[in-house]
């Protein structure tokens, strides 16, 4: 039996998806899923479009994304402004 690696950019083909799948990985304690999640979004979206959407080359947005990377605040925030995507803050 031959398995495929899931690939969750597949399965983000509407903005209700994508801003559920965020949201989610919000959620977690983890950074990193928060950051591989955007990944995944900026995958379905075209890595291409955007990188350049939000200023950065190609293989920068893959690094910024890459598992241990730690990108700066301001990088991530023009990834989500090139995304169409905000966070919120509400009390918990």
């Amino acid at each position: 039996m031959n398995l495929t690696e899931f690939d969750a950019s597949t399965y983000l083909t509407s903005e209700e998806a994508i801003a559920e799948y965020l949201s989610a990985a919000l959620e977690e304690d983890d950074p990193g899923i928060f950051l591989s999640a955007v990944g995944h979004v900026a995958k379905a979206r075209g890595i291409s479009s955007v990188a350049e959407a939000a200023g950065l080359g190609r293989e920068s947005l893959y690094k910024v994304f890459a598992p241990g990377a730690k990108p700066r605040y301001e990088t991530v925030q023009k990834v989500l402004r090139s995304l169409g995507v905000k966070i919120y803050v509400s009390a918990a």
